[in-house]
C-alpha cells in the first residue's frame, strides 16, 4: 500500500472513475483539435510536400541554419549562467546579512531586476552598447543578450540560494556559533555545501528558463539564435515559414525536456539522500535535545579545541 498524500486524500472509486471520464474526453477534444488544424493547414496549402522536405533530403538546412543557431543559443545560455550563478549567490548570501546597510542594498538591488521584463532588459543593454562601448556591430547583440539574462536570473538565483541556505535547519548555525565559529566561516564550510544539493533542481530549470529567453534576442535583437532562422531559413526553400517555425519548436521542446528530465532526475536523487536508511524507524531518527555541534560540523569528539588531554 502507498503511503497516503499530505496535501490530498487519495481518491475513492466514484473519484477515479470520474477521473476517467474526464481522461478520455480530454482526449477526445485534444484529437479533434488536432484534427481541425491538420484539415486547415490542407486548405491553406501548407501540406505540400516541398514545404517539408528540405529539412529530410536537404543538410545545408541544418548545417547552415538550424545547427549554427542552435549553437549560439547554447552558447548565450551558457554565458549567461556561468556569469549569473557567482553573482546570484553572491547577492542571496548578502541579503542575509545581519548588517542593514548590506542587507537592504542587495535586497533592492534584485527586486530591482526582478521586476523588469527581460526583453526591456536586452533592449537598454544593445542601447548603452551603442552608445558608450566599442563593442561591434556583430558582437553587440550576443553581449545584450547575455547581459539582460545575467541581470535578470542573477536576480532570480539570488532568491534561489537565499530560499535555499533558510531551508536548512535552524541548528546547523546554532551549533557552528556554539564552536565559536564566524558566520562567515559557518556559511562557508556548513551552510552553503549543504544548501548546493537543495537548490540543484532549482538551477537546472532555471537553464530551461535561460535557454527559452535567449529567443527574445533572436526576434528583436537580430542575435543569430535558433530563433532567428525561421526569417532567414524560408527565404531559401519555398517560404516554408510555419514549417520552419514548427521544426525549431520541437528543438526547444527537446531542449526543455531534456533539461526538465535532468532537473526530476536531481530531484529524485536529493530526496533519496534525505530518506532514512531501509529498516530504520522515523523515531530512531529523531534528535532527543537540541542541536549536537559536533555532529552538525562533521568533527568527532576531541577534535575541537585541540582534543583532550
Amino acid at each position: 500500500m502507498s503511503a497516503p498524500s499530505v496535501l490530498y486524500d487519495a481518491p475513492g472509486p466514484k473519484a477515479k472513475a470520474r477521473n476517467v471520464v474526464y481522461t478520455i474526453i480530454f482526449a477526445v477534444v485534444l484529437l479533434a483539435v488536432l484534427y481541425w488544424i491538420f484539415v486547415q493547414l490542407g486548405a491553406k496549402d501548407q501540406l505540400r510536400p516541398e514545404l517539408w522536405t528540405p529539412f529530410f533530403t536537404e543538410g545545408t538546412v541544418w548545417t547552415t541554419f538550424l545547427l549554427p543557431g542552435l549553437l549560439n543559443t547554447l552558447k548565450a545560455a551558457a554565458l549567461a549562467l556561468l556569469i549569473a550563478l557567482p553573482i546570484g549567490a553572491l547577492f542571496g548570501i548578502l541579503r542575509l546579512s545581519d548588517h542593514v546597510w548590506i542587507r537592504v542594498p542587495a535586497a533592492t538591488v534584485v527586486e530591482f531586476f526582478r521586476a523588469i521584463p527581460v526583453l526591456l532588459l536586452m533592449v537598454f543593454a544593445n542601447e548603452f552598447y551603442a552608445a558608450f562601448t566599442d563593442v561591434g556591430r556583430e558582437e553587440r547583440p550576443l553581449f545584450a543578450v547575455v547581459t539582460g539574462l545575467v541581470l535578470y536570473n542573477a536576480s532570480v538565483l539570488a532568491e534561489v540560494v537565499r530560499a535555499g541556505i533558510l531551508s536548512l535547519p535552524k541548528g546547523q548555525t546554532e551549533a557552528s556559533m556554539a564552536l565559536g565559529m564566524r558566520k562567515t566561516q559557518t556559511m562557508r564550510m556548513i551552510l552553503l555545501p549543504q544548501a548546493v544539493t537543495l537548490m540543484l533542481p532549482a538551477i537546472v530549470s532555471q537553464v530551461a528558463v535561460i535557454v527559452k529567453d535567449t529567443a527574445l534576442g533572436g526576434a528583436v535583437l537580430s542575435f543569430s539564435d535558433l530563433m532567428r532562422q525561421f526569417r532567414i531559413l524560408p527565404n531559401e526553400y519555398n517560404n516554408n515559414v510555419l514549417q520552419t517555425m514548427i521544426v525549431i519548436a520541437l528543438i526547444y521542446i527537446a531542449l526543455n525536456s531534456l533539461l526538465s528530465w535532468v532537473a526530476l532526475v536531481l530531484e529524485k536523487r536529493m530526496s533519496r539522500r534525505s530518506r532514512p536508511p531501509r529498516g530504520v524507524k522515523a523515531d530512531h531518527l529523531e534528535q532527543p535535545t537540541g542541536p549536537d555541534p559536533m555532529a552538525a560540523t562533521g568533527m568527532r569528539t576531541g577534535e575541537a579545541g585541540g582534543g583532550v588531554g
